[in-house]
């Protein structure tokens, strides 16, 4: 793997610093709990780095929530494939209903349900991984309804082909309600093709955060969720022109870059109106057009979509891989 550092952000020398911080408050501890914690760090450095998908799966999201398992959702039937990230096997949770109905975006909600993105059928769909239920909330007057993050009172939804977004309406219990469209404006500039993709919020989760692989050669947009207004996010110069899943730990923005087989990894601000580039993660060996991200524990989980396979077929081989956090 390799692992870059931008100009004047020294992360080894940071890393360095941070163990020495902890190796200090261990001593000044006097090792309460130093043998059960150093346990369980070893158990989970041996948890698989890579672990296979089914053959033809085709994924394209990931989620994972409060238990290690992370659910994978499947562009070729739609269907969510669950893995236990301990020992990397799994089983399909989630039966999907056919090349016409493909899940491309997912999320997990506290409740444990599933929002998944219906990609060109213009569904929203909710599935309960535990018993396989799935229904269609809403088919939206859209062309590709891409990826999802849900917020307090509300789930997000982008459509790559149109200038809007679509808000679910979510009940204190994250029972879902009625879909109303926002248009998005402003500084947001909708491309011939290919446009928004990976939805987060802003640090302090005042707004919306969006990827437009378009404008100005890649931006992302911080968006008003009241208004759809949408302002470029300053990244420094930084671009990401293929930009997909978006990842926020604390104020660290993690962007899957898949054509470039690279994470892209921001500092942002508070507000989320400013950024600054900190390091690319790359994996020659392992990345095979990896799409979007999500996190347990020190680690991330990426699914490999291989999009450079020109017609992948029911024994196409599908993987995901972990890497470190920034």
């Amino acid at each position: 793997m390799a692992f870059s550092n931008r100009p004047g952000r020294p992360l080894a020398r940071r890393g360095l610093l941070g163990a020495g911080a902890a190796l200090g408050g261990a001593a000044l501890l006097g090792g309460l709990g130093s043998t059960a914690q150093a346990a369980e760090t070893r158990d989970k450095a041996a948890w698989p780095r890579q672990f296979p998908l089914p053959n033809g799966f085709q994924p394209e999201g990931v989620t994972i929530g409060r238990s290690p398992h992370a659910y994978f959702g499947s562009i070729a039937h739609g269907g969510v494939y669950r893995v236990d990230l301990a020992t990397g096997r799994g089983r399909t949770v989630v039966r999907g209903q056919g090349a016409d109905h493909p899940t491309i975006g997912l999320k997990i909600l506290d409740s444990g349900d599933l929002l998944l993105c219906g990609g060109p059928s213009s569904e929203l769909r909710i599935a309960d991984p535990r018993t396989g239920a799935l229904r269609t909330l809403a088919t939206v007057d859209g062309i590709f309804v891409n990826d999802v993050i849900p917020t307090p009172g509300a789930a997000w939804f982008t459509d790559s082909f149109k200038p809007q977004l679509y808000r679910l309406a979510l009940d204190r219990q994250q029972r879902p309600g009625a879909v109303t469209t926002v248009p998005l404006s402003g500084d947001w500039v909708q491309g011939p093709d290919f446009t928004a993709n990976g939805i987060e919020r802003t640090p302090d989760g005042s707004a919306l955060l969006v990827v437009n692989a378009f404008a100005d050669g890649g931006t992302l947009m911080r968006v008003d969720p009241r208004t759809g207004r949408a302002a470029a996010v300053d990244l420094g110069g930084a671009k990401i022109p293929n930009g997909d899943g978006l990842l926020l730990l604390g104020r660290t923005l993690y962007c899957v870059q898949q054509q470039q087989n690279a994470v892209d990894v921001f500092t942002l601000d508070k507000a989320g109106t400013r950024g600054r580039a900190i390091a690319r993660i790359t994996d020659p060996e392992r990345f095979r057009i990896p799409t979007t991200a999500a996190a347990w524990g020190n680690r991330i989980y990426l699914p490999n979509a291989r999009f450079d396979v020109p017609e992948p077929g029911p024994d196409t081989t599908y993987d995901a891989v972990a890497i470190d956090q920034v």
